[in-house]
């Protein structure tokens, strides 16, 4: 890929030491910055950098809801909590309120990365309050980076449910994109798939290729990966090479149509934007946001 993923960038350091020694990260809670995160996963940014508010003001010390993100380059902690969005301290900043999807493509690196992962694990605590194993209510524990339950003292993490995208070509001009039953017409992107038990991220997508559109692919390569905290999966990219002259088969409901495409058609698709565009092109691609664009786009322009 040309380019890092918008979700995959790095800008702030995760500190995960600061996750097991608890009051060392609560002793920084007086000058700690807090991100705050609605209930539809929403955010306030300004200027192209999601706002965060001071932790102090939200309450004395972390409560047991809020999360630790991790430490700005100046050393500053970074915790979120879900709650009301509030305005800057500095009346004239213009704000507005987005979404990690409608936002990623505006936000710097450490923004990017602070919502990606409060969102991550907000949403992940709010579906993890029971234990899985026997339905024991649990607790926060280690900064908001696992749960326990505090009469067995067994632990649970942040589920990520991997899954693969690949975009397959024929190893010269063309590559397949595909459109789910489920979008309008003209809206395409890659195939992907969720990893099942006991499978390797390859056997996957070779897998999913052939049951999603009957092609049999050979050849994948790994690209790059990007989190999709939609709810909470890991999207991991391939390139594969598949056969033009084998026929297309949709055998499991998802994929409505696909096609080959050429470099040049792809490239005037994405040169017309995107999704929400107000193109009047015949292939419609996805938002900046996902890794499916980067990949498209990578394949498209290269020399």
């Amino acid at each position: 890929m040309r380019n890092v993923p918008l979700l995959s960038r790095v800008g702030a350091d995760r500190a995960d030491e600061l996750r097991t020694d608890v009051d060392a990260a609560v002793a920084g809670w007086s000058d700690a910055l807090l991100l705050k995160v609605d209930q539809r996963n929403q955010v306030l940014i300004s200027g192209g950098r999601v706002v965060l508010g001071r932790a102090a003001k939200h309450s004395a010390t972390p409560d047991e809801h809020a999360v630790f993100l991790g430490r700005l380059p100046n050393g500053v902690h970074v915790w979120a909590v879900r709650g009301a969005l509030e305005a800057p301290e500095d009346p004239h900043a213009e704000t507005e309120v987005l979404d990690l999807r409608r936002a990623g493509l505006v936000f710097d690196d450490t923004s990017s990365q602070l919502v990606a992962t409060a969102t991550a694990l907000l949403n992940w605590h709010e579906s993890a309050r029971f234990s899985a194993v026997d339905g024991s209510p649990t607790k926060s524990s280690k900064a908001g980076w696992a749960r326990v339950d505090p009469v067995t003292g067994r632990e649970e993490f942040p589920r990520m449910d991997p899954a693969v995208i690949c975009l397959i070509h024929d190893g010269h001009d063309r590559a397949v994109l595909a459109r789910q039953t489920v979008w309008p017409e003209r809206l395409f992107s890659l195939i992907a798939g969720f990893v099942e038990a006991g499978e390797s991220f390859e056997s996957c997508v070779v897998r999913e290729v052939a049951e999603e559109i009957g092609l049999s692919v050979t050849d994948v390569t790994y690209l790059g990966s990007q989190p999709w905290p939609f709810p909470r999966s890991l999207m991991v990219g391939f390139h594969a090479i598949g056969d033009p002259e084998q026929e297309f088969v949709f055998s499991d409901g998802e994929i409505a149509e696909a096609g080959w495409f050429s470099r040049s058609e792809v490239r005037e698709a994405l040169n017309e934007g995107d999704w929400s565009s107000d193109s009047t092109s015949r292939l419609l691609l996805p938002g900046s946001i996902s890794i499916a664009r980067e990949i498209i786009e990578s394949w498209a322009f290269a020399d």
